[in-house]
């Protein structure tokens, strides 16, 4: 199976303004669902427990997409309101993507101005750090690919129901 490197792309800004206009709750659901169902399987509590009562704010510059969302005990939950975050880390969805597929490091991004961290830097090398120890199964841009999307919807439909 050959590397697939996820090319170069940004969101045109008429579908950026679209996205600013947008309610941003159900992408932050999105995100805090995933990052919930993580939550003891993949990503250990502990050291988490410095992050109770934070405030997060995760901005898709390009997608227009502001997620607020904090972690309490119980895990994340969105953030129904604009107060200020104590953490803000600023991308585009090609860098985050990127950071999912590990195709592309933190440090990487942020030394080369295509990843912002505003608020408690003690904090963002925490998160940076947890997310680091974090044994996460490779995400595989690949299966993006219009050609995969397809050869997959492809044999999705050539299944029969219930075989």
């Amino acid at each position: 199976m050959t590397t697939f490197k996820l090319p170069d792309f940004t969101i045109p800004a008429p579908l950026t303004r679209l996205g600013n206009r947008l309610p941003q709750l159900p992408p932050t659901l999105a995100l805090v669902t995933a990052l919930n169902l993580a939550l003891d399987r993949m990503i250990p509590r502990e050291p988490l427990e410095m992050l109770i009562g934070k405030r997060f704010t995760i901005r898709v510059l390009d997608a227009g997409m502001t997620l607020r969302f904090s972690y309490s005990a119980r895990g994340f939950r969105p953030l129904f309101d604009a107060s200020k975050s104590d953490l803000t880390i600023s991308a585009r969805t090609r860098d985050f993507i990127a950071l999912l597929a590990r195709e592309e490091d933190p440090d990487t991004l942020f030394f080369d101005r295509r990843m912002a961290v505003e608020g408690d830097t003690d904090l963002g090398l925490l998160v940076k750090n947890t997310l680091d120890g974090i044994d996460l199964p490779r995400f595989d841009a690949a299966r993006l690919a219009p050609a995969e999307l397809l050869h997959r919807l492809r044999a999705r439909l050539a299944t029969p129901h219930g075989a």
